[in-house]
């Protein structure tokens, strides 16, 4: 029986990984901040599928969070098998319009955990010759639009690049970047949706099924539906300088309001 720990599993995305690995047959090791949801969430995985179900309360905009996600990584005896970093956020407004403490925090939870948990997930999956690690990221990450966007950027390319270090290591490390996704994280945010098409939205369970596939081919980039595939094949073709002016619309329209 493998073992997966997902960071921010109480919602969206986080939520959608451990309904699809409790059906697998996947021991769970659930993390979050609300220590309630995480023990609601675990009971009712445990019964419907029959699979362990541990729960860590821990916020990873804090050096204790995060160190006690990396003692439960670290953990030789029992070992975890697949990492979901997965925890994030958004900020409601354009640069200096956020405090500088929440730009921060924000950086703290995209980056330096993203980092922290991988590397200590990764040690002990190197030993063993087997392991995974999805770093969930957004298509953000491929245009000039905002700090979420370069913090996403920055989880894209370490995640490629690490991947690449440990080529034939055993130890699979992907970036999922998937376009918007019918969540909790706008509301959290403050951001209306009201404006954003429909034709834009992505369902959190279907964007898991392929993260999975796409995990197992070796990928070490997925990007989920063929509308956001095409979207972001076409960035590549208009000049940087020209993607800033229509990212920054497209933001004041289907943004924050």
């Amino acid at each position: 029986m493998t073992t997966a720990l997902i960071t921010g599993s109480t919602s969206g995305i986080g939520a959608a990984f451990a309904r699809r690995l409790a059906a697998d047959g996947h021991s769970l090791v659930l993390v979050a901040r609300d220590t309630k949801r995480l023990r609601d969430q675990a009971t009712e995985l445990h019964d419907r599928h029959g699979i362990e179900a541990e729960v860590l309360s821990a916020d990873l905009a804090t050096d204790d969070g995060i160190e006690a996600v990396e003692r439960r990584l670290a953990d030789r005896k029992s070992p975890v098998d697949l990492l979901i970093n997965n925890a994030g956020f958004g900020n409601k407004g354009r640069y200096l319009e956020v405090s500088m403490a929440d730009e921060l925090t924000m950086l703290k939870v995209h980056c330096e955990a993203v980092l922290r948990l991988t590397s200590a997930a990764v040690e002990g999956m190197r030993e063993r010759g087997r392991g995974g690690v999805v770093n969930v990221a957004s298509v953000a990450a491929f245009v000039p639009r905002g700090t979420y966007g370069a913090s996403k950027a920055w989880v894209v390319q370490f995640t490629q690049g690490a991947a690449r270090d440990l080529a034939g290591s055993g130890v699979r490390l992907m970036a999922l970047a998937p376009g918007f996704v019918r969540t909790e994280f706008h509301q959290r945010a403050g951001m209306g949706t009201d404006n954003i098409p429909n034709w834009m939205w992505l369902d959190a369970d279907k964007v898991v099924t392929e993260a999975l596939h796409d995990l197992a081919r070796g990928k070490s980039l997925s990007i989920p539906d063929p509308r956001y595939k095409v979207l972001m094949g076409a960035t590549k073709l208009v000049p940087r300088s020209l993607l800033g002016g229509i990212t920054s619309r497209t933001g004041r329209k289907y943004g924050p309001r």
